[in-house]
C-alpha cells in the first residue's frame, strides 16, 4: 500500500550566499495510512519548519512532499489551496477559532466550505463533537470555554473533513496537564476509531508517548525513530526521555 505521506531528501534554506541556515537538512521519511506518528526535537532543531513544509505553509528549498501520491511541491495557487483544504487538517498550539462563531459553527465552517449537503452537516457535528467531548459546548463561544474545550472544538474542525492527513504543532502547548491528557485521550481514539493519520510535532515527552512512533532530528537532521511497539505508554515515555536525554532536549514532563 502507498504511504499517506513521503518525505524524500527535503531541505530547507534560509538567508543569502555566504550566510546559509539549512533549516531542514536531507531529512526522508514516510508515514503510513493509520498511523499516529510524532517529530521531537530540541529548540531549534528544525521539526516546526518540517511541518510547515509538509502543511505547504513555507516551500522547501530542495526534495520532495508527496501526500496521496501527489506531490505537493508542485502545487501552485487555487490547486494548492483546494489540496490544503480538502486533503489536510491542522491543529495548533492557538486553537485558532473564529470568536464571532460558536463551537459548531466554527467547526460547521469546514464542511460549509467545502460545500457539504447543508442535512449532513449537523450529525456530522454532533459526531464530531460527541467523540471529543464537546457536546455541552457547540453553543458556546470561543471566549466561553476553557483552553482545554477551545483546542478540542479545534480537532473537530480539523478532522470532521476526513482529511487525508492531520498535522498538529504543539497542540498541548498552552494546555494544563488535565486539558492536555484529555486531548491527547481524544487523538488516540480518533487515530483507532477512525483511522485519522497524525503527524504532530512537540517538544514534551509526555504528549509524544501518546504516539505510536516517533522521528527525532536534530540541527535540520534526522537523528534516530523510536516504535512503540507492543509497550504501554509508561515504558514508551521512558524510552523517549532516554533519547531526550542524549538530544540535550528540555522535556521531562512527568507521567
Amino acid at each position: 500500500m502507498e504511504p499517506i505521506l513521503q518525505v524524500d531528501q527535503l531541505e530547507k534554506c534560509y538567508g543569502v550566499r555566504g550566510s546559509v541556515t539549512r533549516a531542514i537538512d536531507g531529512i526522508s521519511f514516510q508515514v503510513e495510512r493509520g498511523e499516529f506518528v510524532g517529530i521531537m526535537g530540541a529548540s531549534g532543531s528544525g521539526k516546526t519548519t518540517l511541518l510547515n513544509c509538509i502543511a505547504t505553509i513555507d516551500a522547501p528549498s530542495a526534495g520532495r512532499i508527496i501526500i496521496e501520491g501527489k506531490d505537493v511541491t508542485k502545487l501552485r495557487g487555487r490547486e494548492l489551496s483546494r489540496f490544503r483544504r480538502e486533503r489536510l487538517g491542522f491543529v495548533f498550539q492557538d486553537a485558532n477559532l473564529l470568536d464571532t462563531l460558536t463551537a459548531f459553527e466554527n467547526i460547521a465552517l469546514a464542511l460549509t466550505i467545502q460545500k457539504v449537503p447543508a442535512a449532513q452537516v449537523e450529525p456530522r457535528v454532533r459526531e464530531s463533537a460527541q467523540l471529543l467531548e464537546i457536546s455541552d459546548c457547540l453553543d458556546k463561544y470561543p471566549y466561553q470555554m476553557s483552553g482545554g474545550q477551545r483546542q478540542r472544538a479545534a480537532a473537530a474542525r480539523a478532522m470532521i473533513t476526513d482529511p487525508a492527513l492531520v498535522l498538529a504543532d504543539e497542540p498541548t502547548g498552552a494546555l494544563d496537564s488535565k486539558s492536555a491528557r484529555l486531548l491527547l485521550d481524544r487523538f488516540a481514539e480518533l487515530n483507532v476509531r477512525k483511522k485519522a493519520t497524525i503527524l504532530m510535532v512537540t517538544h514534551d515527552a509526555f504528549t509524544a508517548s501518546y504516539c505510536r512512533r516517533i522521528l527525532f532530528i536534530k540541527d535540520g537532521k534526522p537523528f534516530t525513530e523510536l516504535n512503540r511497539g507492543a509497550g504501554d505508554r509508561r515504558a514508551f515515555f521512558a524510552r523517549i526521555i532516554q533519547v531526550v536525554t542524549l538530544l540535550g532536549g528540555d522535556s521531562a514532563d512527568v507521567l
